[in-house]
């Protein structure tokens, strides 16, 4: 990529999260990521380039060794002409978001991730393009004895933080989505997880079509017009004939495809990675599946109190992620004390930082440390900073995203290289990727804990007023009841 040959028309704004912002190519299948920062900070370019290239050895050297080495896509730091950079930022700056402009993209340091544009196929020429990107969450219970709180072990972190969510207007409505459905390995539940995250995307969803998003990030009244303007998108990938009658039942029928093919990819079998074999917990821990869960609410309304659950295939993606987020052990509860343990130390000692890997380098030595499984305490410093390492690579596994990427074939064009995906109607050659994979701060552990407190406090304090309301008006209904009893 040369520096100073880049015109900034040639790229356009592709999206942003809270910490970087992405544009993309508008030929060649590539993005450019860069930090955002709150106004005024006062980070060095050459701090910049380090926070960078720790992201790229983090991803290289760490997180491919859990999910396997053609899933994970790590880039290039690349420098930039200060110019080209500043008439980007001003470019694009009407595209962005409201509620992300609360901090700026990094103008000044001139530097940025040079990444595959994961929303295309790179191996398919001339052929239309599907890119699903999900962000699937947590997919267990926690399982630590170091919970206070009961309802921890029986409602799922996501489910919990809508609450909180929806009160603080973040979104309008709770979503039907919960992580344990997708995660469970039965077909059933998984199409209800992914049917709730079409219904109410949040930012858990977005859907791309020839590298253009076409769904997701809305929170509107009127998401069936969306799904209708969905699934006319989506229609000739499924049904290339035409021969389906337009209509609700089109829409329908549309996603119903959509969500098949969806799972399958979930499913199906990836390449070996050392981590593939590695069993953080037996599966027999912890209940498998969240009190909160509208598919498990349906259930016990229909007289069922049995969930399915088939369990992950040990080759595919959702196994490898939730293996990772298993890394998390302890809980944020059991964690914090020895995060303040590390802390103490490096107050007492500020010059032993480098030597324990707080900041990395995220090398062979670092990963090894991750393989240790050990819940015992025995009261050191390096025990403590292996937990708090432990539960930052499993934060990041939890706020990963999962790309879909789906091409209809021929049966005469599919390649044997290339995996197949069929349908009743199509086949698709597809890949799977995953993204978002810098590792969470190290000071974040903090501001987890204080909000995980908050989380829980509040669903607590929700669910019992309306418990209370509920029975307030049952009572009333006898009140009533009898007072019409006493006058006859």
């Amino acid at each position: 990529m040369e520096a100073e040959k880049m015109d900034e028309n040639e790229w356009r704004y592709h999206g942003e999260g809270n910490k970087s912002l992405v544009v993309s190519h508008r030929q060649r299948c590539v993005v450019l990521r860069f930090l955002k920062f709150l106004p005024n900070r006062n980070k060095t370019p050459e701090e910049i380039f380090h926070h960078l290239q720790n992201i790229v050895y983090f991803g290289k050297h760490i997180m491919k060794q859990f999910f396997g080495e053609k899933y994970i896509h790590h880039g290039e730091v690349v420098q930039l002409s200060l110019d080209f950079v500043k008439q980007l930022c001003l470019k694009i700056q009407s595209e962005r978001p409201e509620s992300r402009c609360d901090k700026d993209m990094d103008a000044l340091s001139g530097y940025a991730m040079c990444l595959p544009n994961l929303t295309r196929l790179h191996f398919v020429e001339h052929r239309p393009i599907l890119c699903i990107e999900i962000k699937p969450k947590c997919g267990f219970l926690p399982f630590s004895s170091h919970v206070s709180q009961e309802i921890k072990y029986k409602v799922c972190r996501y489910c919990m933080h809508q609450h909180l969510k929806v009160a603080k207007g973040k979104w309008k409505r709770l979503s039907k989505y919960c992580p344990l459905d997708l995660f469970s390995g039965n077909k059933q539940r998984m199409h209800f997880a992914l049917g709730s995250l079409l219904q109410e995307s949040q930012n858990n969803l977005k859907i791309f079509k020839n590298g253009e998003l076409i769904y997701g990030c809305k929170d509107n009244e009127d998401s069936l017009s969306d799904l209708n303007e969905l699934a006319h998108h989506l229609k000739p990938f499924f049904f290339p004939a035409n021969g389906l009658v337009s209509g609700p039942h089109c829409t329908r029928t549309v996603l119903k495809e959509l969500i098949h093919v969806i799972t399958l990819a979930l499913l199906s079998s990836t390449d070996l990675c050392k981590a593939g074999d590695m069993k953080i917990v037996p599966s027999s821990q912890g209940r498998s599946y969240c009190e909160a869960s509208a598919f498990s609410k349906e259930l016990v309304r229909n007289g069922k109190n049995k969930m399915e659950t088939s369990g992950l295939p040990r080759d595919c993606l959702l196994y490898k992620t939730l293996q990772a987020q298993m890394l998390d052990m302890l809980d944020i509860e059991g964690v914090y004390p020895l995060y303040n343990r590390v802390e103490q130390y490096l107050e007492e000692f500020p010059s032993e930082r480098n030597m324990l890997q707080t900041d990395g380098p995220y090398n062979e030595s670092f990963y090894e440390k991750l393989l240790d499984l050990s819940t015992e305490d025995d009261g050191t410093v390096g025990y403590a900073l292996t937990k708090v390492q432990q539960y930052r690579v499993a934060m990041t596994a939890k706020d990963c995203s999962i790309m879909v990427a789906l091409s209809p074939c021929q049966q005469d064009e599919c390649s044997e290289q290339r995996p197949v995906l069929l349908t009743s109607k199509s086949r698709f050659t597809f890949s799977l990727s995953v993204l978002d994979l810098d590792l969470k701060p190290y000071e974040s552990i903090q501001h987890q804990y204080k909000l995980d407190e908050k989380i829980v406090n509040y669903y607590l304090k929700n669910t019992q007023a309306k418990d209370d309301s509920v029975m307030s008006s049952l009572l009333k209904g006898n009140e009533d009841c009898t007072l019409v009893l006493h006058k006859m």
